[in-house]
């Protein structure tokens, strides 16, 4: 887990962080998805199914990364459980990490944000949610 959210976590401290900004993705593989579903899956797995951890992230003109179809993702959830429903499913997420997969990955999960496209860009869109459990 990256250390600021470690020590956010030890200092009991609940809080919503948020960011945004275009996302870039470097395409190693031949998957399907965009660099907010990208993001959510390597958050996941540094986090490393952390308790009271949860976040979104999503593109505000609903198709991360996607041709602009009404069933693009817009984006992904992740919370603690994300990796062990994964293992659960025989899924490695670094396999579909590393073939720039994501929204498969979270399709199966049932983690796509899908909203339809909204017909305005105006930022990417994250949040990470830190609570005491």
């Amino acid at each position: 887990m990256p250390g600021w959210l470690c020590e956010l976590k030890a200092q009991g401290r609940r809080i919503v962080i948020l960011s945004g900004g275009e996302l870039t993705v470097t395409v190693r593989g031949s998957g399907n998805g965009g660099p907010n579903q990208e993001y959510a899956l390597a958050l996941a797995i540094a986090l490393a199914g952390t308790d009271g951890v949860a976040a979104l992230a999503a593109d505000t003109d609903g198709t991360d990364g996607g041709s602009g179809k009404a069933d693009d993702p817009a984006g992904a959830f992740v919370d603690a459980s994300t990796l062990a429903r994964a293992r659960q499913l025989g899924l490695d997420p670094a396999d579909f990490l590393d073939d720039n997969n994501s929204t498969e990955f979270f399709a199966k999960l049932g983690d796509l944000l899908t909203i339809g496209p909204t017909f305005t860009n105006v930022n990417d869109f994250r949040a990470i949610v830190v609570d005491s459990p």
